[in-house]
């Protein structure tokens, strides 16, 4: 998918795609679609297969706007970088976006049950932790993305669970106030962190799901191609092994106020995630599995980024969705090795 000429919703490029499939079993993406000035809507548009392939797009409009005020600030407004899981115990797609509002990038969550209507839930809420010695909710946010299914909270309840990426440099939005860490954390750079909320209570109030618990900390950057900072890619997929989390890996170097960031490459790396406790990474790549090398990944608004945010399977077969250097959208098969 690259920008459609005329379509003023897409001059700034159409990027890091949500997924998902109507109740008659489409396939669809929900791209960001970025107008001037950098305001991001989210799209919806239906895939169209060759032969199980996917080759292209047919557009169906916008199903998420920046309409409601804490996703505006004065100078930035945004619905952006949407990741839509189906959650068959809700039987709901939920869509985790970044709002980009007074305070900077912050989470937030809709709901749909056909991927065209959604309802927002609001931002998220993340519950005191006295251990931690610092209130989330203070954080810019990125890259929530939830599990399909319940998994064991970190007192063996069963809950709905979502990886997230806190970024603690407050300097970003707020001038001179630097980084401020959590208890216990000495690494500075943004990482892949886990929170719950009982299966029980979003039962009981669907409204519940932005209330998220017992936070913690999965993933830190290990190796070169993520030496900058890491964050979680598509929803997590089941495997004999445990949950297999897609993430993106950055090196290099960010400027604030500067969008064309020279030197800076993102890639691709994956993990397992133990599936009695999604917390316990069991292995992960210590190279890329997906880097940028085609013209289309390397030269565009934010060149050498490829940033996978969905996963879908046709006929058998798993495809990856990703953005391309911020301006298109690519996909890639997914093909497991013995």
């Amino acid at each position: 998918m690259t920008p459609e000429a005329g379509n003023e919703l897409e001059v700034e490029g159409v990027l890091n795609p949500a997924s998902g499939r109507t109740p008659d079993g489409d396939l669809y993406l929900l791209p960001r679609l970025v107008a001037a000035g950098n305001v991001s809507r989210v799209g919806l548009a239906r895939v169209v297969l060759d032969d199980g392939v996917p080759v292209g797009v047919e557009r169906e409009g916008v199903v998420l706007a920046p309409d409601a005020g804490w996703e505006r600030g004065a100078t930035s407004a945004g619905t952006e970088d949407p990741r839509v899981t189906w959650i068959a115990a809700l039987g709901l797609h939920v869509m985790s976006y970044v709002a980009y509002g007074p305070m900077g990038p912050k989470p937030a969550l809709a709901v749909s049950e056909n991927l065209r209507d959604w309802r927002r839930l609001g931002p998220l809420h993340f519950v005191y932790q006295p251990e931690l010695d610092l209130d989330l909710n203070l954080f810019p946010n990125k890259d929530v993305v939830f599990f399909p299914e319940p998994v064991p909270g970190p007192d063996g309840v069963p809950s709905f669970a979502m990886l997230h990426r806190p970024m603690w440099d407050l300097g970003w939005v707020r001038e001179r106030e630097g980084v401020h860490l959590p208890a216990g954390v000495t690494d500075e750079r943004p990482g892949i962190w886990i929170s719950y909320v009982p299966v029980e209570d979003v039962l009981a109030d669907i409204n519940n799901l932005v209330h998220q618990h017992s936070s913690t900390l999965v993933a830190m950057s290990e190796f070169e191609f993520e030496e900058l900072k890491i964050g979680p890619g598509p929803a997590p997929v089941r495997v004999e092994e445990g949950w297999l989390l897609i993430h993106h890996g950055v090196r290099g170097m960010l400027v604030k106020g500067v969008d064309q960031q020279a030197g800076v490459n993102y890639a691709a790396g994956a993990m397992i995630l133990d599936a009695g406790d999604p917390s316990k990474v069991l292995a992960r790549t210590s190279e890329p599995i997906l880097a940028p090398e085609t013209e289309a990944e390397t030269s565009g608004i934010v060149p050498n980024v490829v940033f996978p945010t969905a996963i879908e399977e046709v006929d058998g077969v798993r495809y990856v969705f990703y953005g391309m250097a911020d301006s298109a959208i690519g996909v890639a098969r997914l093909d497991r090795e013995e």
